[in-house]
């Protein structure tokens, strides 16, 4: 049985060069364009991706509101003790020994820059979904 795909000058070299020739002269299509994708560049609202001096002091505020609940969060640095926290899974990168963490009440733990920028967006944790902020209310009431 013979490939259907082969036409009968063709041999496996000339396929992997993109051409049909068995001296190369065609160039064939050639490889792929490398691949690019645009990184989309996320806001905490449509709203808010103006400069901080053109913003409306209710959106000034709500941004102080929440960068407050989030220096609340309890902070820590990396000593490697933790055999369960090996990896943020933001940026997917190990922790480091030095590297700043935050932990959320529901025990899961970041790198501080990755999960205070993920907060600014979404007050849920990025692993289990869990509200940050009701846990955080909850914590202030029965202090």
């Amino acid at each position: 049985m013979g490939n259907c795909l082969k036409s009968p000058n063709t041999d496996d070299i000339s396929l992997l060069r993109g051409s049909d020739s068995q001296d190369g002269s065609d160039p064939g299509l050639g490889p792929p364009p490398p691949y690019q994708e645009s990184v989309p560049i996320y806001h905490p609202s449509p709203n808010i991706s103006r400069p901080a001096n053109q913003l409306t002091e209710e959106e000034q505020i709500k941004i102080a509101q929440r960068l407050g609940l989030i220096n609340h969060l309890p902070t820590g640095i990396y000593d490697g003790s933790n055999k369960k926290a090996k990896e943020c899974v933001i940026c997917m990168g190990d922790f480091l020994l030095g590297d700043m963490l935050r932990f959320l009440p529901c025990m899961h733990t970041y790198h501080k820059e990755c999960i205070d920028d993920w907060l600014m967006r979404s007050f849920t944790c990025p692993s289990c979904m869990e509200p940050v902020d009701a846990a955080l209310l909850t914590t202030y009431e029965t202090s």
